[in-house]
């Protein structure tokens, strides 16, 4: 148990340093062997991480003050497109297929995971010409655990084990706490140290922040939001997303 609290203990301030000071450390190693513009580069760099991290963290603070207010909007227009940058996020279907569903997630949300057997029958039916990037969007003020999940996943990509980690989030989702989060880890056969090292990184919390920006961007407002073809899913069924894969497929062929 001493161990337990120790390794936890641990884990809460690598995160906390790390978003204060991981760059300012680099800064003062290469300072023998780099020139001062370098060491000034960094220093922009952690200003703009620490910036996002603040601008992030009052969105979430107004999203929840709106959700309990219930005056929030909810994108009506079934027709807006949106240009959603897929970067480096895990897929899952063929790379070039003509339709791309994009899911913004929450781990600890239990819509999400009601989501997620939807999304498999989908990939299912539709083999070859739909693929799916998952993008993370913890709705941190309303779900403790739902961030650091979203990092363990993320860290675990690290690994080529996204998807195995992801399954194992939403399969325990009442149990996410740090300790359950290595247990996944070595459970998915993961080096749990480097997992652990990975998870406590500034690099990981600038990707974590980039897909949230993401959505953002696209007027995400709750988990789980899907886009087909950058367009909002507005009925979240079987049938939902079959209308728009279809219309989306008829719309590619006349294209050609």
């Amino acid at each position: 148990m001493r161990a337990m609290r120790r390794g936890h203990a641990r884990f809460q301030a690598g995160v906390r340093v790390q978003k204060i000071y991981t760059l300012a450390v680099l800064a003062v190693c290469v300072i023998g062997c780099r020139a001062a513009a370098d060491v000034e580069e960094i220093k922009t760099t952690q200003r703009q991480i620490l910036e996002r991290l603040a601008a992030l963290e009052k969105n979430d603070r107004a999203l929840l003050a709106s959700l309990r207010s219930g005056q929030f909007s909810i994108e009506s227009d079934p027709d807006r497109i949106h240009e959603i940058a897929f970067g480096s996020s895990p897929t899952k279907g063929p790379k070039d297929a003509p339709v791309t569903i994009v899911g913004f997630s929450d781990f600890q949300c239990p819509f999400s995971k009601s989501a997620v057997g939807l999304v498999d029958q989908i990939l299912a039916a539709y083999p070859e010409e739909v693929r799916f990037v998952a993008k993370q969007f913890p709705l941190s003020l309303l779900h403790n655990d739902a961030r650091n999940a979203a990092r363990a996943a993320l860290a675990a990509r690290r690994q080529g084990k996204f998807w195995e980690m992801y399954d194992l989030l939403f399969g325990h989702q009442q149990a996410l706490d740090y300790e359950s989060l290595k247990a996944y880890a070595g459970t998915a056969g993961m080096d749990v140290v480097q997992f652990e090292k990975d998870m406590a990184s500034a690099e990981i919390e600038v990707e974590l922040a980039a897909d949230v920006a993401e959505g953002r961007r696209a007027n995400v407002t709750g988990t789980p939001t899907f886009f087909i073809g950058g367009r909002r899913l507005m009925t979240r069924s079987l049938e939902g997303f079959r209308v728009m894969i279809d219309e989306a497929l008829s719309r590619t062929d006349s294209n050609v």
